[in-house]
């Protein structure tokens, strides 16, 4: 993303996900602009205020630069379970319709939108494929992505290019990570196999190339899994960052493996073997922290 004709747009930079993209943008001096709803998020990045909800898609518009106008929308923003005061998941389509109105009505002609893997079914060993989220998904946040994936395949219909990017854990942002730093101690679910839970992780600057590549590709898919090609085991993880950590047994209910089939987003980007090893994730996490 070297050149200002492919800029991109952030929705939602303030999250934990776009706030370690955006301190590796920020690092690199990348043509990314983050949109905020007050002060900037990366003093090093180009802003706009805009509140998707609230401001509606024609404001958008108006504060965009003409002659600097994104080639692509990402669009972070979103509720979890885990949100401040214990989000409402149902805003997640909500936010992805006022988002491809903006997008549309500012004329960007494409837009990632931030979905998960939680839109798959239970764990399993066989790594879950695209084509195989027609199931009930596991949560009730898994559904409101579903949803949230339903609305952006209305405007794919009407020749928007949207993909969805259903993204694994992204490594510093999720609870293996941010508990260790906010509580100290943690533990791992220890299974009858001997090891501990086993993910489709990538690390935040993979990420970020992997987003700036989609940004410019010819041509995308309604729906992409999107991690390091390899799974990773979370006790790896733990020892790569080396927090203080513990076995358990691990519960009933806890699933083991759960993990994205990347064959899809492999044959569109490139990952050289070390993005997939818990050191490298680990490694591009402490880049990340810290970034003004």
């Amino acid at each position: 993303m070297s050149e200002t004709a492919h800029r991109l747009l952030v929705i939602g930079a303030s999250g934990r996900v776009g706030r370690l993209l955006s301190a590796h943008w920020a690092r690199a001096g990348a043509p990314v602009c983050l949109q905020t709803r007050g002060d900037p998020v990366r003093a090093a990045l180009a802003s706009l205020r805009w509140a998707p909800l609230e401001d509606g898609p024609a404001a958008l518009a108006r504060v965009m630069p003409g002659t600097d106008r994104p080639a692509a929308m990402l669009v972070l923003a979103g509720v979890t379970p885990w949100s401040p005061g214990g989000g409402d998941v149902a805003l997640n389509a909500l936010l992805a319709t006022a988002c491809l109105e903006a997008a549309e009505a500012a004329g960007i002609g494409r837009v990632l939108l931030a979905s998960s893997a939680s839109v798959y079914g239970g764990g399993r060993v066989v790594p879950w494929r695209e084509e195989e989220a027609t199931g009930p998904p596991a949560s009730a946040y898994g559904a409101a992505k579903r949803e949230m994936e339903a609305v952006g395949a209305a405007w794919r219909a009407r020749g928007l290019s949207v993909c969805a990017l259903r993204i694994g854990n992204v490594a510093g942002a999720d609870a293996l990570f941010t508990n260790a730093q906010r509580e100290g101690l943690h533990f791992i679910d220890r299974f009858a196999s001997g090891g501990g839970p086993v993910r489709s992780y990538i690390g935040p600057v993979s990420l970020a190339r992997v987003i700036e590549a989609l940004a410019q590709a010819s041509e995308l898919p309604a729906a992409l899994n999107v991690a390091a090609p390899a799974p990773v085991a979370m006790a790896d993880l733990a020892r790569a960052a080396g927090g203080d950590w513990r076995w358990r047994p691990a519960p009933a209910d806890a699933v083991e493996h759960f993990t994205l089939d990347c064959t899809a987003l492999t044959a569109r980007v490139h990952f050289a073997p070390a993005e997939s090893t818990a050191a490298e994730m680990v490694a591009q996490w402490r880049a990340c922290r810290g970034v003004p």
